[in-house]
């Protein structure tokens, strides 16, 4: 998928109109990019700084490898455990907290396990496994997929038959099979409100705490990788984490649903 994504890159860089301005790489997740927020903060972090900003759109694993290997200059992800380790490791200078939003199981609208009756996002996913309802997994080490791993450790499960479907994918093509075979998955709720092809999928489950959802931004370290973008990337937080920005992602919304709160920390 990387590949894919870098080819995506390379072939806009090469029949884009020229950019006077800056440029840097930023890695940002799937579920960010598929939520369509990506179209409203672009044109105006061009206008805002005269900078161009370049997306690599992968999960949250992927975007982390980027960054270590230093091909990108700043990451915006949603797994704190896998932050913290990347910043432990050395390849961040710091994490900042940007926005928020929370994961939602959903599933066909008949519910046939019944999940939506749940108590906690564990006993859904317990349901889904008693009644081996088709469920889909995006199984590509995304932030999603790390929170989904989580919840079936929460239930005391490892998930196994042909009821459970990882596809290797990013939120929207993982959606969109899970459209297709009518079954249950996990999604962050900006990708889903955006999704266009719901079929006979709902929202069937929310409200959990454990769901909770933060988005961070991390700056990739120059002690690590001299050649990245480091007064760039700072700029670009700054802005990320400024009124500005955040009177943006706070008014997106679809269908009058927010997709994200504005929490930027200091």
């Amino acid at each position: 998928m990387i590949r894919a994504t870098l080819t995506t890159l390379l072939t806009v860089m090469v029949f884009a109109p020229a950019w006077a301005g800056d440029t840097m790489r930023m890695a940002v997740t799937t579920s960010f990019h598929n939520s369509g927020l990506a179209d409203v903060l672009l044109p105006e972090i061009r206008a805002d700084l005269d900078l161009e900003v370049q997306l690599l759109v992968v999960g949250t694993g992927q975007a982390l490898k980027l960054g270590r290997a230093g091909d990108v200059d700043a990451i915006l992800v949603h797994s704190r455990k896998a932050e913290d380790a990347f910043i432990a490791d050395g390849f961040a200078t710091h994490r900042r907290e940007i926005m928020y939003n929370d994961f939602v199981i959903i599933g066909p609208q008949s519910d046939p396990a019944g999940a939506g009756n749940a108590i906690t996002a564990a006993e859904a996913l317990n349901r889904v496994a008693a009644n081996q309802a088709a469920f889909v997994s995006r199984g590509d080490d995304s932030g999603t997929h790390k929170m989904e791993l989580s919840l079936w450790a929460s239930a005391g499960l490892v998930p196994e038959g042909n009821w459970y479907k990882a596809v290797g994918a990013g939120m929207g093509a993982a959606l969109n099979t899970a459209s297709g075979l009518d079954a249950y998955i996990l999604a962050d709720r900006a990708s889903w409100l955006n999704f266009g092809n719901k079929g006979g999928l709902a929202l069937l489950f929310a409200g959990d705490p454990v769901l909770f959802n933060q988005y961070a931004y991390l700056p990739v370290n120059p002690d690590k990788h001299p050649h990245v973008k480091s007064d760039i990337a700072m700029r670009l937080e700054n802005w990320l984490a400024s009124d500005r920005a955040g009177a943006l992602i706070d008014k997106y919304t679809i269908s009058d649903e927010k997709l994200f709160v504005f929490n930027a920390s200091p």
